[in-house]
């Protein structure tokens, strides 16, 4: 099968070693990309250059090796502000990944500006790590979680998610693309809605910063999450973008040795951001692998990519339509590459155990989104997560492996 739009896909797998591997005797089929992305040769050459030649502390000493790492880690951060169109990156903050990013505007924002009856808006659709920080606020505060619904199809209810702002509404919290359904959420129409009320926007951009160019400045939110390895970069990394205004009255997250100032046993004073959100020895490598990992992506053509990946989406759509017993959740236009099925009286997890006999490497279970799950009346799901690296081919092969689950189970 042929790509139509002009993307060398052959050449693009050859960067990711780990997609020549067998899996029980067949090749891989990584369908897993939503939970993480494999990483090319490039992410993987630069994470060794650095522990091979570069290694040492940053922003404490100034011998040769640690002021080439400083400069490495400074520029990690550049290089990230300018592929999201930040230009002050001041406003980037290195954490562990998404989940780190909510938390720290949780405790640090959160705590300064809830109290008893303020409102937080989040939606059906959203990951636990958009939902359990804010719950521990609510508890810690008094604050009130309000929720958004989602449609049959996996759709935002828009007008719903408006009607629930009130003058008391302080923060709506919302992800950019679902990892269950795909969904791509209106988030520049979002953030303009809540801005004009005067509320404070956070964006879980997980799943959004591996599938394009994002424009934090365009889509004009307040907050946006993502992590590393989602992103072709390594694990334990991820960035928190915040407006300059809210970082510096925000309180730091943590507090420990490099953010600091001045220190006596009477007071401590601490730098301005982004040093303030980052005590301790940061990631150093994972900053430095995650900047190579954009590098890349800003190299691809995202044109291509996106029509590759639709073909790759509507490809599986119709091959396991025809399969029975299949079941889909979340069937919305314009939606990414993330295909979450169930089978009737077959267990997902029993799903992915059959295809992963056949190489075939799935996400199966609740997807960390057990709210969405009982609201589609199901206890988890199978979950085909596609990335620009798949092919046509490999569509076929999850078909077949879905095709002999049910035939095992029928």
């Amino acid at each position: 099968m042929s790509i139509a739009p002009p993307f060398d896909l052959a050449a693009r797998r050859a960067d990711f070693p780990i997609l020549d591997r067998e899996v029980n005797g067949k090749p891989l089929v990584y369908l897993d990309n939503g939970a993480t992305s494999q990483k090319p040769r490039q992410v993987i050459e630069r994470l060794r250059e650095f522990y091979e030649v570069e290694n040492s502390n940053i922003h404490r000493g100034v011998h040769y090796l640690s002021v080439k790492a400083t400069d490495s880690y400074d520029e990690a951060r550049a290089t990230i502000a300018n592929a999201l169109n930040v230009e002050d990156a001041g406003q980037l903050i290195f954490t562990r990944g998404t989940t780190e990013g909510i938390n720290l505007v949780a405790h640090s924002w959160g705590r300064q500006n809830l109290g008893e009856g303020d409102e937080i808006v989040l939606t059906h659709m959203e990951h636990h790590a958009n939902i359990v920080p804010w719950q521990f606020l609510a508890e810690q505060t008094g604050a009130i979680i309000k929720v958004a619904p989602v449609t049959d199809e996996g759709l935002l209810d828009l007008d719903a998610w408006k009607g629930l702002f009130t003058e008391k509404t302080k923060l709506a919290s919302f992800t950019h693309i679902s990892n269950v359904l795909g969904t791509v959420n209106p988030v520049a129409e979002m953030t303009a809605y809540a801005r004009e009320r005067g509320i404070i926007t956070l964006v879980d951009g997980a799943q959004g910063a591996p599938h394009g160019p994002v424009d934090v400045t365009a889509l004009g939110c307040d907050f946006y999450a993502f992590s590393g390895h989602k992103c072709y970069g390594p694990d334990g990394i991820g960035v928190l973008f915040g407006r300059r205004e809210l970082l510096e009255a925000m309180a730091p997250y943590q507090r420990g040795g490099d953010m600091v100032e001045k220190v006596t046993f009477e007071e401590t004073t601490f730098k301005g951001i982004p040093e303030k959100y980052e005590a301790g020895t940061p990631n150093i490598s994972g900053a430095i692998g995650l900047a190579a990992a954009f590098d890349y992506m800003a190299a691809l053509d995202w044109t291509a990519i996106a029509a590759h990946e639709q073909a790759l989406l509507e490809a599986t759509n119709t091959a396991l339509a025809e399969i029975p017993s299949v079941q889909f959740q979340g069937t919305v236009a314009g939606k990414v590459p993330v295909v979450s099925f169930t089978m009737k009286g077959i267990h997902p997890h029993d799903i992915g155990t059959i295809l992963d006999s056949e190489g075939v490497a799935v996400r199966a279970g609740n997807h960390c989104a057990q709210p969405l799950m009982a609201r589609f009346g199901i206890p988890s799901s199978a979950r085909a997560s596609f990335a620009f690296y798949n092919t046509l081919e490999e569509v076929e092969v999850l078909a077949k492996a879905v095709a002999k689950t049910q035939r095992f189970f029928g």
